[in-house]
């Protein structure tokens, strides 16, 4: 890869997680390069690892994703080459932001992930951000894998319906049945 395109790239990554409040998944950054046929999903997760191992962008590990943020040197990087990035581009990564942005938003906001305690016994931990902040967040003991995926799963489509539940339970309020 020329040096040039490299650098093109890094720049597409930091400029669309400069634009963002909430941390990217790595398939999200992919898929919004590779659909527009920028690169290839192989180039861009060396650009990750360069971005990361440079310290522009930090990483959390979840067990099914990895979710990335602007560092402030990424920040930094970013105000000294920004015109690196062609007008066309930007408007591109801004239009689409614009538009999936709640999506976007929604699924990097929706943390589900487990771990195994001992023999038999998985410990699933829940959680809702925005905008850096905690909404709820739970931690379940389970006895099994299968128990902890299906909770995993099924965080994604209820979450927002427990924590309602939860909310209206403890406020005392009449109708709190779940649906």
């Amino acid at each position: 890869m020329q040096p040039e395109t490299l650098m093109l790239y890094k720049l597409i990554i930091l400029y669309i997680l400069d634009r963002v409040d909430f941390p990217m998944t790595n398939s999200q950054l992919a898929n919004f390069i590779t659909d527009r046929e920028y690169t290839t999903f192989f180039n861009v997760q060396q650009v990750l690892a360069d971005l990361v191992d440079d310290g522009f962008i930090s990483i959390d590990q979840k067990r099914n994703a990895s979710y990335y943020r602007i560092t402030a040197d990424g920040h930094e990087t970013l105000s000294f080459f920004y015109k690196n990035i062609s007008r066309n581009i930007r408007d591109d990564i801004d239009m689409y932001l614009s538009e999936q942005q709640y999506a976007l938003r929604e699924e990097s906001s929706n943390i589900a992930d487990y771990h195994e305690l001992g023999k038999g016994e998985y410990l699933v931990e829940l959680k809702v951000m925005e905008r850096n902040t905690t909404v709820i967040e739970m931690h379940l003991t389970v006895p099994s894998r299968e128990n902890a995926e299906t909770i995993c799963r099924n965080w994604r489509k209820k979450n927002a319906d427990i924590y309602a539940y939860v909310l209206n339970s403890l406020l005392g309020e009449p109708d709190t049945t779940l649906s």
